[in-house]
């Protein structure tokens, strides 16, 4: 990385470059640059309290529609929206979000675990107080850069026909991610900052690999993980629970491209668990 980091990445995908020198961060003030997606962005974050707890000063340069979540975590002095030229901020040392764990030479075992580190007030949803329902999200497809991360919404639709769940579509751009209309409770399309919103009051997220599973898990949102076979290389291999999120459940696929399977075991975990669920006692979720 050492031998990498400062050669002439202006021709490379931002997520592809290296930054940070191998420079001590130590009484310095530190650049991060959030280069990667926003579920990267919002797994990662976790570890600026570390690094502010070393660093003489910190500016966080993220996603624009991540800056109103991220306010809320400590150690950041200034928070800058991400863009294509250069940030408009003095630093000495510069690092890329993903680079922090190695820049601050942090074991496995020292993994910051502590949930929630975002927090968000619950949407106030239709029938709220009337419904007793527990509130099951989906989340069935994620951005185009791994397609087989995701599934047709047919794969997921039967989770909606369970008895005794409120069913909520809160994949976003549900209508372009192939939903039909009429299967679930759709509450609409919103930015992050109401999106969590919309997280918080739910009693379970059921998502695949992508940004919404990420943001649940920093919010302490018991989610259920749908993995593809090949997962991403943080969902590590033979586990259903995951270091980065106490209360995340994995459910991993055994055959390539086979989501009829992983949806089968959703369902019966869901069927199961959900007469133990108190969907009116908010505060005080059940441990999926």
């Amino acid at each position: 990385m050492r031998e990498l980091a400062g050669c002439d990445f202006r021709h490379v995908p931002r997520h592809l470059q290296y930054v940070w020198t191998g420079a001590p961060v130590e009484g310095r003030r530190v650049l991060v640059r959030c280069y990667h997606g926003l579920g990267d962005t919002l797994q990662f974050i976790r570890y600026i309290p570390a690094l502010a707890r070393v660093a003489r000063g910190v500016v966080v340069w993220a996603q624009a529609a991540l800056l109103p979540m991220l306010g809320q975590v400590p150690g950041i002095d200034v928070l800058l929206p991400l863009h294509d030229g250069t940030p408009d901020a003095e630093y000495e040392v510069d690092v890329e979000l993903m680079e922090l764990p190695r820049v601050l030479r942090l074991r496995p075992t020292e993994l910051p675990t502590a949930v929630p580190y975002l927090r968000a007030e619950p949407l106030a949803l239709t029938g709220s107080g009337s419904d007793p329902r527990p509130r099951i999200g989906l989340v069935w497809q994620g951005g185009d850069w791994n397609p087989e991360r995701s599934m047709a919404f047919g794969a997921i639709a039967p989770l909606a026909a369970i008895p005794g769940i409120r069913p909520l579509i809160v994949q976003p751009l549900a209508a372009e991610a192939g939903w039909d209309g009429r299967t679930g409770e759709y509450p609409g399309e919103f930015d992050i900052p109401a999106f969590a919103r919309l997280l918080a009051s739910l009693d379970l997220l059921v998502t695949i690999d992508s940004m919404p599973a990420h943001l649940a898990g920093a919010m302490g949102i018991p989610t259920w993980l749908l993995l593809h076979h090949d997962p991403d290389w943080r969902w590590m291999e033979g586990r259903e629970d995951s270091p980065w999120y106490p209360d995340m459940r994995l459910f991993r696929q055994q055959e390539p491209g086979d989501w009829d399977s992983v949806v089968a075991r959703v369902a019966g975990a869901l069927e199961a668990q959900r007469d133990s669920i108190q969907a009116t006692s908010r505060p005080s979720r059940p441990r999926w």
